[in-house]
């Protein structure tokens, strides 16, 4: 089955020319490139956050696989559902899902379900896609949405998808895609989205969690986050560093009510 693009023309260009066009205002081609283990982006319009989304990845060598894990916005599908098989449309071109990997996370945990419903209108894995494609022609992906549960369930399916790219024979970039706080004073917002950008940095999904319900930050993906540090630290992570934050104020000039974007690479 084909995923369309859904949030072309809203999220980013319709058309392919200005698309790419628009990207490479936003890639560094002359930043220093290396492997990482993983990744958090943001998934706003490009206007807003695709500046910071493009200094992540600009200082990734993208690998032969990225497994995406986003947020539910819309409430619809599984709680924790893969798409398993098919590809995924935007205006450079499909991308193929890599149904070698998704069984094999499926296989390791009973938590997550091969599901398409969750995926046909969420905008936060889909967004990601130009900037990847751009960077590696033939990618593949493992798009994987996240909805509430236990920590218990975060760890298994964590657990999962550690266990499966360990034994995969490729390589594998795991891709959290997350905004920060939303809609407060850009001053609150800084302040609230850099406790939980240090909890990132500290690799502590727990401590993320935590600090989020403890500072009522409204991070949508934080879920996706905590899973990809789990994930991340059983795959060996050390470091964590900040690429880039910045708000929806910093573009458009209104401090009074912005939304958070923070941009961080693990290795």
């Amino acid at each position: 089955m084909k995923r369309m693009a859904m949030v072309a023309d809203q999220f980013y260009p319709g058309s392919k020319a200005q698309l790419i066009e628009q990207i490479e205002s936003m890639i560094d081609m002359k930043a220093a490139k290396a492997d990482a283990i993983a990744a958090v982006s943001p998934h706003a319009g490009y206007m807003y956050s695709g500046s910071v989304a493009g200094a992540v990845f600009s200082r990734i060598n993208i690998p032969h696989t990225v497994v995406l894990l986003g947020p539910n916005h819309t409430g619809f599908g599984a709680p924790f559902a893969v798409y398993k098989t098919g590809t995924w449309q935007t205006p450079i071109g499909d991308v193929g899902v890599d149904t070698e990997l998704a069984s094999m996370i499926l296989d390791h945990c009973k938590t997550i379900k091969e599901d398409i419903n969750a995926h046909i209108s969420e905008h936060s894995l889909e967004v990601q896609l130009p900037f990847i494609q751009y960077l590696k022609k033939d990618v593949r992906i493992v798009p994987i949405v996240l909805g509430h549960g236990s920590f218990k369930d975060y760890q298994s399916i964590a657990d999962a998808i550690a266990k499966s790219v360990k034994t995969y024979r490729h390589k594998v970039l795991i891709v959290a895609s997350s905004d920060m706080t939303h809609y407060e004073p850009q001053d609150v917002a800084s302040r609230k989205d850099n406790t939980a950008i240090k909890a990132i940095l500290e690799l502590d999904a727990g401590l993320l969690l935590e600090r989020v319900e403890q500072h009522n930050i409204t991070m949508c993906g934080v879920i996706p986050t905590a899973v990809m540090l789990i994930a991340a630290k059983a795959l060996g992570a050390r470091s964590a560093r900040l690429i880039r934050y910045q708000t929806s104020g910093d573009v458009s000039g209104d401090m009074s009510s912005v939304v958070g974007y923070a941009g961080i690479i693990v290795r």
